[in-house]
C-alpha cells in the first residue's frame, strides 16, 4: 500500500505543464521518451485511438476510456479534430512518490496529438505535505473537493468518487483539450506560458459549466458511464 506520508501531486504541480514538449525541456524529453512508441495513425484510421493501461495495485482510473470519449462528443467537432490518441496511462509508483508526474498531459509532435490521463491513488487522498496548502491551491480544487484534513503530519484533500470523476472530465480532460485547441493558435514558449495555461483553464471552465454530461450515481469505486445531458454551445471559448 502507499505510504500515508507520500507527498505526490504536491501543491506546486501544474496541470498541462507539458504542452507540445516545449515548456520544460528536461521533463519534455522524459515524456517524449515514454511516448515515443506512439505512431501517426494510418490514413482513414478512426481517431482518437484509445489506449488503456492497467493501473498498478495502488491506483485506479476514476473514468474509463469510453467515458472520456463520450465526453469528447459533447465538445465541438473542430475542437477535438486532430487528437490522434487518448491514453489512460499507467503511473509508476516512483513517479507518484517523487511528485514528478502530472495528473494529465497533452503532447504533440511527429503527427501525433495525444491526451494522457494518469490514475489516482485508491485511498482517494490528494496529499500536499506537512505545510498547509495556500488558499489559491484550495480554490483550484474547491468546485470538486473541500474536505481538507491533517493526518499523520500531512495535509490532504479527501475526495469522494463522484466528485473525482467530475474532476477528471471537467478539469483534467477538458483542460488538455484546451491545450490542443490553443496549439493551433500559438507556439508554446516560456514567455507565454501564463496565457497558455489561462486559455486551457478557461476552456475547461466554459465546457464544464455548459453541462454537457451527467454521471450515473454509484456507491462503488468502479468506473461509471458518462451520458449526454444537454446540447453543447455551438462555438468554443476563445482567448
Amino acid at each position: 500500500m502507499l505510504n500515508r506520508k507520500s507527498t505526490a501531486w504536491k501543491k506546486s504541480r501544474k496541470l498541462g505543464d507539458v504542452f507540445g514538449g516545449r515548456k520544460w525541456p528536461k521533463l519534455a524529453d522524459k515524456i517524449f521518451a515514454r511516448c515515443h512508441s506512439l505512431k501517426r495513425p494510418s490514413k482513414g484510421e478512426p481517431t482518437p485511438i484509445l489506449i488503456e493501461d492497467n493501473p498498478s495495485r495502488d491506483f485506479f482510473f476514476p473514468i474509463r476510456g469510453v467515458d472520456a470519449l463520450a465526453a469528447f462528443e459533447g465538445l465541438p467537432n473542430q475542437d477535438i479534430q486532430g487528437i490522434t490518441h487518448l491514453w489512460l496511462r499507467r503511473l509508476k509508483r516512483a513517479d507518484y512518490e517523487s511528485g514528478s508526474a502530472p495528473y494529465a498531459e497533452f503532447i504533440c509532435g511527429s503527427g501525433v496529438r495525444v491526451v494522457v490521463l494518469y490514475p489516482w491513488p485508491k485511498d482517494m487522498m490528494l496529499r500536499f505535505g506537512p505545510d498547509k496548502p495556500r488558499r489559491s491551491v484550495l480554490r483550484r480544487y474547491g468546485p470538486w473537493c473541500q474536505d481538507l484534513v491533517f493526518e499523520d503530519g500531512v495535509w490532504a484533500l479527501r475526495w469522494n468518487l463522484d466528485a473525482l470523476r467530475r474532476f477528471y472530465v471537467e478539469h483534467l480532460l477538458f483542460h488538455e483539450v484546451g491545450h490542443h485547441v490553443d496549439s493551433f493558435r500559438r507556439r508554446f514558449t516560456e514567455a507565454n506560458k501564463t496565457r497558455v495555461e489561462e486559455f486551457a483553464d478557461q476552456y475547461a471552465i466554459a465546457w464544464s459549466a455548459a453541462g454537457v454530461l451527467e454521471l450515473r450515481a454509484s456507491a462503488e469505486p468502479e468506473p461509471q458511464t458518462l451520458t449526454r445531458r444537454s446540447r453543447a454551445p455551438r462555438s468554443s471559448p476563445r482567448a
